[in-house]
Parts: structure tokens; sequence; C-alpha cells
């Protein structure tokens, strides 16, 4: 799989879907800082964590392979389900290279010039999201598809 970008999209979206990433990740955010004012910056961290745009974009791509679907006469959702789950799973295996930036931030800036601590916590990142993406590949490649994402067909 070529991993591309196609910019032709941005078209598509119209201007309240933006409002609505933006209010969604403003809102997340403002939790995020009422919690570590009353609980800590430590506590307030694991929420501030949370991909902020990540609801809003699920559900938009959600409606908007739905929307395709509809446009091609095709009165089914289940595409704009599994086109947000697969959404949902690029997510959450891209939060371990975040992890693994967070954790070279915390273990390394106490002792280390910032722009070289970022500089590492970088490089972990891409390194550990480069390889989980080349062994969820492999893994791919070698077991097909998850069982979750098989069709039974009818007898």
């Amino acid at each position: 799989m070529t991993i591309e970008a196609d910019f032709s999209v941005l078209k598509g979206v119209r201007w309240y879907e933006y409002a609505l990433r933006f209010v969604a990740g403003g809102a997340i955010t403002v939790v995020a800082g009422i919690l570590a004012k009353h609980y800590g910056p430590v506590f307030g961290g694991l929420f501030l964590a949370f991909p902020a745009i990540f609801p809003a974009s699920a559900t938009l791509v959600e409606k908007h392979e739905n929307e395709k679907k509809r446009d091609a006469g095709i009165p089914s959702t289940s595409r704009g389900r599994l086109s947000a789950a697969l959404d949902a799973r690029g997510a959450a295996l891209g939060a371990l290279g975040l992890a693994c930036f967070a954790f070279v931030v915390w273990r390394l800036l106490p002792r280390w010039n910032a722009a070289l601590t970022l500089l590492l916590a970088l490089a972990a990142w891409l390194g550990v999201s480069q390889l989980i993406w080349r062994l969820w590949s492999a893994r791919h490649a070698l077991f097909g598809p998850s069982a979750s994402r098989r069709v039974s067909k009818p007898f």
C-alpha cells in the first residue's frame, strides 16, 4: 500500500464540518485544562493526549462515505461504518507512536536540551510508527484480512 495525500477531498468538505472539528477539538482541550487544574497536570495530560479532532473526523468520514453510496444509488450504510472503523484503527496504531514520543520527552527533557530531546522524540515517533505500519502490513500480507472484516456468505 502506498501512502499518499489527496487534497481534492478538501473541496467536498463543508464549512460547518470544519467548524465542528474546531469546536470539538477546543471542547476536548478545555475539558483537559479543567481536569489538569483540578487534579494536576499529569492527570490532565492524559486527557490532553486524546486526539481532539478524532471524534469529529470519524463521524464525518462515516457521513461522507454514506453520502457517496447514497449518491450512487446504494442504500447501505455499512461502508461508512467500516471507513470510520479503519480510521479509528489507524488512530489507535498512531497513538502508539505518539505514546513513544511522550515517553521520550518525559524521560529526557528534565536532563537534556529541549531541542535535542524533541529531535530524539520525533525520531522515536517516526521509528515506532514505521515499525507498527510494517508489522501491520506484514501481518495482513501473511494472514489476509482480519476475521472481523471477513464477510460470511450465506448458504
